[in-house]
C-alpha cells in the first residue's frame, strides 16, 4: 500500500506505540503478544513493518507485519502475488471480516488476519474509519502492482502500455469491421433497424470480404455517423444515441439533401423522432420559439416519408448531466456533422489528408478541427427547448470530445478502410498519427494509473491514454488477473 495517506500514518503509528486498550486477539480467541513491533519500512514497496517477534497462543514468530485498513486490500494491492511478502508473519486490518480469518501469501503460506478495530479508542477509531472512506471516494481504481511497477525503468512501462494501447486500437478496427459487415448485411437484405429483428450467423458476415463489397460510400457514412453519435451521448445517453443514428440512418437523411435548409431538416428529423421536441400545439405562441415552429413545420413534410421507431423524452438523461452534455446539444452538434459528411464530403477529405499529408503534427490538427464544432444559431443561449441559458454555449463539439471522436472512431475506421482497398502506406500513415496523436480529454482512469506508474508527463499520448484504459479494464478489474496481465507478469515475476 503506499506510504503517505493519513489513514496508513494513523496505523502505524498505532502498531509502533502499541496503542490498544484490550489484548490482540485472533478470531479464533488464540491470544497475541507482540515482543518486538519490528522496524518501519521506508521503501517504497513491502510489509509495513520488518523483522517483528510475535506470540501466537504458545508459538513465537518471527519476521514482518502488513497492515492494511481491510481484509481485500491484500489482494487488492497484490500482496497475495508478491515474493516481498512471503516472511509476513500477521496481516493486521483496521476493519473486521468475520468471515475470513488468513491470507496467503504468493508461496501458499497461511497468515493469520486480525482485526485491531476493536482494540483501539473508540474516538480514534471514528477518525480512522472516515479517512478509509473518504480514501475510497476520491480513489476508484485500484492497481495491484502499484508498489513494484515503480521499480520498472519509464521505457519498460511505455513498451507495454504501448503495445496495449495499439491492441486496443485493432480491437476497435475489428468490431468496426464485424458492424460494416452487418450494414452490407442489411443493405443486402433490404431490412432496416432497429424496427425489423434480423438474425444471422458468423458465415453470412464472412462471405463479405473483398474490396467490392465495401465500396458504398453510404456504409462507410453510416458507419462513421451511428459510431459518432453514440460517442456523442457519453456514457448515459450512448444506447439511445446510437438507437437514434440507427432508426434515422444515412439514407433516410439523405432523402432531404435537396433542400435548402438541409441542416433545420436534419434536426426536425431527430429531435421529433427522439421524441425531445416539445408539443406546440398545446404552448401558447409566446412560450414557443420561432425556431421550435419551424421544426414542427418541418416535421409535417417529413414525418409522412418516416416509418421507423420513434423515442420518448424519459429514454433520454438529463438529471446529473453538465448542461453541455444534454442529449439537445449533442443532436444539434451532432445535425451539423451529419451536414459535413453529406453536404461537405467529410470522410473523403479527412481519408485524402490522411493519404497525403506525412506531418502527424499537422494531420492532427487538420482532422480534429473537421470533428470540432462550434456552437450558433439558436443553441447558443439554450441548453433545452425554449428556456433561455443564462451562458452562451461555445461549442456543441469542443476540442477534448473531438480527440475522443478522432482516437476512439475516425482513426480506427480510416485504417480498415486503407487496409480493405489496399492502401497500405496510408494505413501505416493512420497507425503512425494514432501512435503520436496527443489527447487532450481527461479521464480519472488514466489520471491515477499515469500516476501509479509515474507516467503523467507522456500520458496525453493517445497510445499510452488507450493502453492504461485496456490494462484496467481487462486485468485489474479481475481477480487474480495479474497473472495474465503483460505488466503483473513483469513485476511479479
Amino acid at each position: 500500500m503506499g506510504r503517505n495517506n493519513v489513514k496508513e500514518k494513523f496505523l502505524y503509528e498505532i502498531w509502533k506505540k502499541q496503542n490498544f486498550i484490550q489484548n490482540l486477539k485472533t478470531k479464533a480467541g488464540d491470544s497475541i503478544e507482540v515482543l518486538d513491533s519490528g522496524v518501519e519500512n521506508k521503501d517504497t514497496g513491502g510489509p509495513d513493518f520488518k523483522n517483528a517477534r510475535i506470540k501466537i497462543g504458545s508459538l513465537t514468530f518471527c519476521g514482518d507485519i502488513e497492515i492494511d485498513g481491510s481484509y481485500s486490500d491484500w489482494k487488492n494491492h497484490g500482496h497475495n502475488l508478491n515474493k516481498r511478502y512471503n516472511k509476513v508473519v500477521l496481516h493486521a486490518v483496521l476493519q473486521s471480516s468475520f468471515k475470513q480469518t488468513h491470507v496467503f501469501t504468493s508461496d501458499g503460506r497461511k497468515v493469520q488476519s486480525i482485526s485491531i478495530e476493536e482494540c483501539i479508542a473508540s474516538g480514534l477509531r471514528s477518525a480512522l474509519h472516515e479517512a478509509i472512506l473518504t480514501e475510497r471516494n476520491n480513489r476508484i481504481y485500484t492497481m495491484p502492482c502499484s508498489e513494484l511497477v515503480k521499480e520498472l525503468s519509464e521505457n519498460e512501462k511505455i513498451d507495454i502500455i504501448t503495445q496495449l494501447g495499439i491492441q486496443r486500437f485493432k480491437n476497435k478496427k475489428n468490431r468496426f469491421y464485424n458492424r460494416i459487415k452487418e450494414l452490407k448485411y442489411l443493405a443486402e437484405m433490404n431490412l432496416k433497424e432497429p424496427v425489423v429483428n434480423y438474425d444471422y450467423d458468423e458465415t453470412q458476415l464472412e462471405k463479405y470480404s473483398s474490396p467490392d463489397d465495401f465500396k458504398s460510400t453510404i456504409l462507410w457514412q453510416q458507419l462513421i455517423y451511428e459510431s459518432i453519435f453514440e460517442a456523442l451521448g457519453y456514457s448515459k445517453n450512448k444506447e439511445i444515441m446510437l438507437k437514434l443514428a440507427k432508426t434515422s440512418d444515412i439514407n433516410f437523411l439523405s432523402s432531404f439533401l435537396s433542400r435548402d435548409n438541409f441542416v433545420r431538416f436534419v434536426e426536425s428529423a431527430l429531435f421529433n423522432i427522439s421524441g425531445l421536441m416539445p408539443d406546440i400545439y398545446n404552448l401558447p405562441d409566446e412560450e414557443t420559439s420561432e425556431y421550435t415552429r419551424s421544426l414542427a413545420k418541418y416535421w409535417t413534410e417529413i414525418k409522412p416519408t418516416y416509418d421507423g421507431t420513434t423515442f420518448n423524452q424519459e429514454d433520454w438523461h438529463f438529471y446529473g448531466q453538465r448542461p453541455m452534455n444534454f442529449p439537445t446539444i449533442r443532436i444539434a452538434g451532432g445535425s451539423i456533422l451529419v451536414h459535413r459528411i453529406l453536404k461537405e464530403n467529410l470522410i473523403h477529405r479527412m481519408f485524402k489528408f490522411m493519404e497525403q499529408v506525412e506531418d502527424t503534427g499537422r494531420l492532427e490538427k487538420i482532422i480534429k478541427n473537421l470533428i470540432i464544432v462550434e456552437a450558433h444559431g439558436y443553441w447558443l443561449n439554450h441548453y433545452v427547448f425554449d428556456k433561455p441559458s443564462d451562458a452562451r454555449i461555445q461549442y456543441f463539439v469542443g476540442a477534448s470530445r473531438a480527440d475522443e471522436i478522432v482516437v476512439n472512431i475516425i482513426l480506427p475506421i480510416a485504417n480498415l478502410y486503407f487496409e480493405i482497398f489496399g492502401k497500405e502506406k496510408a494505413a501505416k500513415n493512420v497507425l503512425k498519427l494514432f501512435v503520436n496523436y496527443s489527447q487532450q480529454s481527461e479521464n480519472k482512469l488514466v489520471n491515477e494509473i499515469s500516476d501509479s506508474f509515474g507516467l503523467r508527463r507522456v500520458k496525453k499520448r493517445a497510445v499510452l491514454y488507450q493502453g492504461m484504459i485496456e490494462l484496467f479494464r481487462n486485468n485489474c478489474g479481475y481477480v487474480e488477473a495479474c497473472k495474465e496481465c503483460p505488466m503483473g507478469r513483469k513485476v511479479f515475476q
